[in-house]
């Protein structure tokens, strides 16, 4: 024992041993053993690796409070320019400073890799890259770093499953601590969050008016980006389209900033019933104003007069490609696609996007699936009798309210797409129904594996070439995303056994882009082949010409009315446009 303490006496004067401990040691009221754990104990609270509870926590960070709204500006990004404007103009009417981020480019993705991790996904290099960018624009512009970290917070939409996006909210902050923005607040959405978000001092408080004004900027953004794609590519003026979206997104954008936040009138609050439950009756009317009295079919009616006023020339024969894959690779428009949308269009092609509605209803459609798999699982093995039965009655019963509530959500937010889709004359395209979309891809793909698109990508596939609403499907996903990956597996039995699909699979970087495009063009091929079969078939079998087609169009200027409504036997617009030829001809008795 002795020796013992000599020794550590010794290691002491060198390392630094508590001398309480070294005391103890000394009289013999501790054991080495004890000594040891207490030592090892210090120096791992001294360099922080103490775990807690025996789990991770994430570091405390500063919140965003009420009280900074009308000092802090909210950055956000990551969908399309028009969806991001409608959304800033909401954020805007509720009071707070917002403002979205440019289009990322490979810049970011270059400053994502040099202030981030090894091995993330292409997604989170150009997102925080792109947010890295913008803070070190605003320090080159005069600001300080603290006076950034305590002007500005970033909003984003989290994740969860296998996917590795949903652990990225650490590592948006280790590149940001890297960067020198170490303190930054990142307010992350997660996917399951629910409806009302709120609480006492939420400097971002997400309540029903938060939640209604993003889905109305989902819905708005997607029609009008929709019809954009569809007459672009036929516009007989270069440019008469971009410059009708943004008159349209600035003309809605205004209207929403002006529209005033709904409230009961205050002599509702003296009722005594109401003065109970008035948060309630107000969210009532609040939805009821959303199904019957929203501003937003009246806006989209003026901004088609905008758009009528093109002039299209739809005997080009187009293939028309659509895109499905990853959800932040196939909305973005920038370097982190590999600028395909500009390509596709560049290379005679008519896009076919993918609106954000879909994946809003595949949540729903998801969680109504999982409430339905997993009723009365809760229910006590060893209840027995009446106390068993009415615990069957009970989870039922909650499972029936769910599993209502669940659907009415779905047919409700499918009702206000379609209903804001008839003001442009139907020509945005329709939301596929995803119980059609699940018993498709099911013998493929199982419908209860989720994370990433899940089974979407397969069911999409057959879906837009079986419905004849496509010549071309192209999935983008990031380099190495698992579910897309695992998809693509999938798709090779998908093409097997549906000899008329034309399939591409993309993965997109920060580099490899003219790779990318040369794999497009080949397959492009196909489909441009395709549609001048289609093209010259369908002439054949309504006696026309292409010179009959021309002649008629310079005859008769509502043929190069944009919203024309077209029959849909066919996948492309110029021979959907010739059979509304022959129809006008067998009318006139030609």
């Amino acid at each position: 024992m002795h020796d013992t303490v000599r020794n550590a006496h010794a290691h002491h004067e060198g390392e630094g041993i508590d001398p309480a401990i070294l005391a103890a040691l000394r009289n013999g009221t501790m054991t080495i053993d004890d000594a040891l754990k207490l030592e090892r104990q210090r120096l791992e609270r001294e360099s922080g690796l103490v775990p807690r509870n025996g789990h991770w926590e994430r570091p405390a960070e500063r919140v965003f409070t009420r009280s900074e709204r009308d000092t802090t500006v909210v950055l956000f990004g990551g969908l399309t320019w028009k969806h991001e404007r409608l959304i800033q103009a909401n954020l805007r009417r509720l009071g707070y400073m917002a403002e979205y981020l440019p289009s990322p480019d490979v810049r970011a993705f270059e400053l994502g890799k040099e202030f981030g991790n090894n091995g993330l996904c292409n997604p989170t290099y150009f997102t925080v890259g792109n947010l890295i960018a913008h803070l070190q624009s605003l320090e080159a512009g005069g600001m300080s770093k603290r006076e950034i970290i305590e002007s500005y917070v970033f909003f984003t939409a989290g994740a969860c499953g296998p996917c590795r996006f949903g652990m990225y909210e650490s590592e948006y902050r280790l590149a940001l601590r890297n960067a020198g923005f170490e303190g930054f607040r990142v307010l992350i959405l997660q996917q399951h969050g629910g409806l009302d978000q709120s609480s006492e001092d939420a400097g971002l408080e997400m309540n029903l008016d938060f939640t209604l004004g993003i889905l109305n900027a989902f819905l708005v953004a997607d029609l009008l980006n929709d019809i954009a794609y569809k007459i672009r590519p036929y516009e007989t003026e270069a440019g008469a389209t971009n410059r009708a979206l943004t008159e349209s997104l600035e003309h809605v954008a205004a209207a929403i900033e002006r529209e005033p936040i709904y409230h009961l009138p205050p002599a509702f609050s003296r009722l005594p019933f109401l003065r109970k439950h008035l948060p309630g009756a107000e969210s009532i009317m609040k939805f009821l104003r959303q199904l019957f009295a929203s501003p937003f079919p009246a806006l989209l009616r003026e901004c088609r007069a905008l758009f009528a006023e093109i002039r299209v020339d739809r005997t080009r024969v187009k293939p028309v490609v659509k895109i499905t894959g990853e959800f932040w690779a196939q909305t973005t428009e920038g370097d982190g696609n590999f600028r395909i949308f500009d390509f596709l269009e560049q290379e005679g092609a008519e896009v076919l996007i993918e609106p954000v509605a879909p994946w809003l209803l595949y949540l729903l459609h998801q969680e109504k699936q999982w409430t339905r798999d997993r009723r009365l699982l809760d229910l006590p093995p060893d209840a027995r009798g009446r106390y068993r039965l009415a615990l069957i009655v009970r989870g039922y019963w909650q499972y029936v309210k769910k599993s209502s509530l669940l659907s009415l959500a779905e047919r409700l937010y499918a009702r206000e797409y379609r209903r804001l889709r008839s003001r442009l004359d139907f020509l945005p395209q329709d939301i596929p129904d995803q119980n059609d979309l699940q018993r498709i891809a099911h013998p493929y793909y199982h419908s209860r594996i989720e994370g990433g698109e899940g089974h979407l990508e397969v069911a999409k596939n057959i879906y837009y070439t079986r419905e004849k609403l496509a010549h071309m499907v192209l999935s983008v996903k990031p380099f190495g995303c698992l579910p897309s990956t695992q998809s693509d597996g999938v798709q090779t039995a998908v093409v097997a056994h549906h000899d008329d699909i034309i399939f591409l699979p993309v993965e997109t970087s920060g580099e490899g882009e003219a790779n990318a495009h040369s794999r497009v063009q080949m397959t492009l091929n196909d489909a441009r082949e395709r549609a001048r079969e289609e093209f010259a078939s369908t002439l054949e079998s309504c006696g026309l010409s292409e010179a009959t087609l021309q002649e008629e169009l310079r005859k008769n200027e509502a043929l190069s009315d944009p919203f024309l409504r077209l029959p849909s036997q066919d996948a492309g617009t110029a021979a959907r446009f010739s059979r509304r030829i022959a129809d006008l001809r067998k009318e006139k008795g030609k």
